[in-house]
This record gives C-alpha cells, structure tokens and sequence, in this order.
C-alpha cells in the first residue's frame, strides 16, 4: 500500500467507521501525511516503526518549533493512524497509544476594542458586490460570535432574517440558535435582496455566503478576504478574533457566564471561561492608566 493509497483510506476510515467530522478528518489527514514522509526522508518502513521512531519523530516537529498544541493534535492524529494501520495489518499493536498529549498553555485570545472592529468593518468598500457581501458577512461573524467553518456553511433556510436570529451547525455538528443585531440585519438585507441575486443568477445555492462564481464560499474564501482587511487597516488580527471580541465585548457589558457559553457553543464551561481573564486582563490596563497612585506606591514602598 503506498502513502497515498494509505492516506486516502485512513481518511475514509475516519469519516465512514469512525464518525469523525470532515475538519478532524482533514487535519488528521494532513498530520499523518507529515509522519509519512518524515519516514520516506529516514528511509524507514511503515511496518518497521517503533515507540522510539515515534519519539524521534515529534522530537524533530517540536525542534522545527511546533507549538505544544500542534504536537497534541500530531499525538491525537498518529493514534488514530496507529488504530487504522491495526485494522489494515499493518501494525500489529498501536504503538501511538503509549504516547502523552503535552498539556497545552491555553494563552489569552487577540481581542479587538469596539472602536477597532468598527474601524475594520467600515473600511470595506460596500460599492463593490464583495464588498457588500463582506460586509453582510463579517458583522454577521462579529454579531454573532460566529466560527468561520459556521460562517461558510450557514444554509439560508436556517437564516430568519424578521427574527433576527441564526440555526448555527457547529463543532460535532452541535446546533445552537444564536440572535443577531441590527447593523448585521441592515447589510444582510441589502446583500440578499440586491447582491446575492446578481451572484447567483438562475443557480440553486442552499448556503447564504457565495463567492464571485454564484458558488459557495469556502473557508479558505472567507480567510483571504480577511487577509485583505487586515492589510488595508493594519490591525493586527483574523477572523476568529472577531468571535473573541464578541465574547469579551458581551461579558464586558454584563452577559452572564452560561449565557455567553450557550451563544459560542462550547459544551465546556471551561472553555469560555478564559474570556473573563481577557476582561480582568482590561480592567487592569485600565485601573493602571485612570488610577496611576496604586502603581506609584507600590514604586515607593
């Protein structure tokens, strides 16, 4: 079996017998892709890998200066490799199970201010059909805390534009509804009377967010045009900082903890907990630059 031919029925392992989702299944895909050919460059066979193989080889991902949290989903990925390679023959045991997950420092996420996210927002030209879409798109992902995965695959029959609210298809394929504001509902309004119709023509298209083509718009789409923004306004950020900015923005008027975990779909509390050390981390910053005499005396003493 070649790497090819192995890699492609490792990913269909994982989307047909292991229920994973198509984004896990990709990036395990492209993990054990890197080992494979880290064992083409050692001239080592597949069937001939150890333990220690496996050890050398996330030694020399952690020396190209992988992250602790890349190396945790490298781990993840070689163990469901190994459990393929199991069933295939290949292997006669797993040897990736043996391997611990580095525990990851969570840091603390890029947030925006409001008047940053305005700022980007608003340089989007709106004369342009892109730029309206972009428009429509981005203050719906900033609105309502959206993923870009969620952004690209929202379906317009999940869109109830009168309401103002979302059917979101999230991790795990998790739904959750989520509302949106009023600036979001005035640019999707002009994008889907006036825009999305000229995209599209006589084509039947079930998501709301198309590209130039009338086609759905893919993630990688949807990343390129934020690209643009970033470059245009120079601040420094992607698309998931908007859904950062959301959190801390909500809990910084005053949402309640749970209330936040139900509109970004975490299923762990945990998980959305660290935007409440972004919003102490602020109230630092502000404490040092309203209230300068704490800092003074604590020079002093």
């Amino acid at each position: 079996m070649t790497s090819d031919e192995a890699l492609k029925k490792f990913y269909a392992n994982l989307i047909m017998v292991d229920g994973r989702s198509e984004l896990t299944a990709q990036t395990y895909k492209t993990a054990a892709k890197e080992f494979l050919g880290y064992l083409e460059r050692q001239n080592i066979d597949l069937k001939e890998v150890t333990v220690k193989t496996l050890l050398y080889y996330l030694s020399s991902r952690k020396t190209d200066g992988c992250s602790e949290l890349t190396l945790a989903k490298d781990i993840s990925a070689l163990r469901a490799l190994g459990a393929f390679l199991v069933l295939e023959n290949v292997w006669t045991q797993n040897e990736a199970l043996v391997l611990d997950r580095p525990k990851a420092r969570r840091s603390l996420p890029r947030v925006l201010s409001v008047e940053q996210v305005d700022s980007l927002l608003d340089s989007i030209d709106v004369d342009d059909d892109l730029g309206a879409r972009d428009r429509a798109m981005f203050e719906l992902i900033y609105s309502c805390g959206l993923r870009i995965s969620e952004a690209a695959t929202l379906q317009v029959g999940n869109l109830h534009l009168n309401e103002r609210l979302l059917l979101v298809r999230g991790k795990g394929d998790k739904e959750r509804i989520v509302p949106f504001g009023d600036a979001a509902k005035k640019w999707l309004e002009k994008y889907l009377l006036e825009v999305r119709p000229r995209l599209v023509g006589k084509k039947i298209v079930p998501t709301v967010f198309v590209n130039y083509k009338g086609e759905p718009i893919s993630r990688k789409g949807v990343w390129k045009r934020f690209k643009e923004l970033e470059a245009l306004t120079g601040i420094d950020c992607k698309v998931h900082t908007l859904r950062h900015s959301f959190a801390t923005h909500l809990l910084s008027g005053g949402a309640d903890l749970r209330s936040v975990q139900a509109l970004l779909g975490h299923s762990d509390l945990a998980t959305t907990q660290i935007y409440t050390h972004v919003s102490d981390s602020e109230l630092r910053d502000y404490h040092r630059e309203y209230f300068p005499g704490h800092e003074l005396k604590k020079k002093e003493s």
